[in-house]
């Protein structure tokens, strides 16, 4: 884990408030409710990340965890959070629903409805918060599965349960040279944990067939710089035909050049505007956005935007102080 809080080496009278920042800062916006009084609260949590997914192992003694409607409403990253029952019990609430987590069971949640985790004796659990865009499942899924215990009866979920419990205390792994090649296929299998346990009616094809524009969209901005990112690459990726691929990107109204290509100008145009963007040449910005040629870059961004990309970067370049009474200054809000 990249950090750890143990409230054995804080004052009573600061470890809930400690607790509350650690998780608002590391992990999610949450109300923390502890059972006991505050000189009998003892939490041992672990926080870390691998990638766009966040992870917190926590013990602790009985505490109740409330994501209020007001928090919902606020959230500036939709996310799912996966929880994994270590031991005891523990009960998720969410959409209306209620479910019983026992060991070795675990559970899914969104981040943008209210929800609340009870730990009534003790808290054993790990936590896992992945940006519901990388996830990329169709609202009706994650809502319908939201609350439902993933059990061992389910062998795609036990084998997905048995995963992210190492993964949440796996050192090596979490801070090691592999780290981001195990994001992709984490995601996979949490995929498939879910999918399988709505069922062969309805995800199998179902939840999987629809989300696969979203699974195919947050590849292309991954591998955005990418000069050689192709149809025939993206469609290899996702296991389907280049024909297939060209079909559901339609059904999304993409097309899939101009799609690539208006992404990738946007985030030249970007750069090209930024603080830094006269520290690098037009045509190595533009390499590093998947634009090999600098002439045909320079047409088409004229072409999308009208005007050339030195223009551009000049009408944004950081102006030069000026000197007035012998000190320098820039120029100041006189309103």
């Amino acid at each position: 884990m990249s950090s750890v809080l143990d409230t054995s080496f804080i004052s009573q009278q600061d470890r809930e408030e400690t607790i509350r920042a650690a998780l608002w800062e590391s992990f999610v916006r949450v109300e923390v409710d502890h059972h006991p009084p505050a000189r009998d609260i003892s939490v041992r949590m672990g926080l870390g990340s691998v990638g766009p997914m966040r992870i917190c192992s926590a013990q602790s003694t009985a505490v109740t965890v409330r994501r209020t409607s007001r928090l919902a409403r606020e959230d500036e990253e939709p996310a799912v959070f996966v929880g994994l029952q270590m031991s005891g019990t523990s009960l998720v609430e969410q959409h209306g629903r209620q479910c019983l987590l026992k060991p070795e069971n675990l559970t899914v949640y969104e981040s943008t409805a209210p929800y609340t985790l009870r730990f009534d004796r003790a808290l054993h659990h790990h936590f896992l918060r992945i940006p519901r865009a990388v996830l990329a499942l169709p609202d009706r899924a994650l809502r319908d599965i939201a609350a439902v215990p993933l059990a061992s009866g389910n062998p795609v979920a036990r084998m997905a349960f048995r995963y992210f419990a190492d993964l949440a205390v796996s050192e090596n792994t979490l801070d090691g040279a592999y780290a981001e090649a195990i994001v992709q296929p984490s995601i996979e299998l949490l995929r498939a944990a879910v999918t399988s346990q709505l069922g062969p009616s309805r995800t199998d094809r179902g939840a999987l067939e629809a989300s696969l524009g979203l699974r195919i969209t947050q590849y292309l901005r991954e591998h955005l710089t990418d000069p050689t990112l192709s149809a025939t690459r993206i469609a290899a990726a996702h296991g389907i035909s280049v024909r297939h691929l060209y079909t559901v990107l339609a059904q999304s109204g993409i097309s899939l050049g101009d799609w690539i290509r208006s992404h990738r100008l946007a985030e030249c145009r970007r750069e090209l505007a930024g603080p830094s963007g006269h520290l690098r040449t037009i045509a190595a910005i533009a390499r590093s956005w998947g634009f090999i040629d600098p002439t045909h870059f320079s047409k088409v961004f004229k072409r999308a935007y009208g005007i050339s990309p030195r223009d551009w970067r000049e009408r944004h370049r950081p102006q030069p102080p000026t000197r007035v009474s012998g000190r320098d200054t820039r120029r100041a809000d006189t309103s």
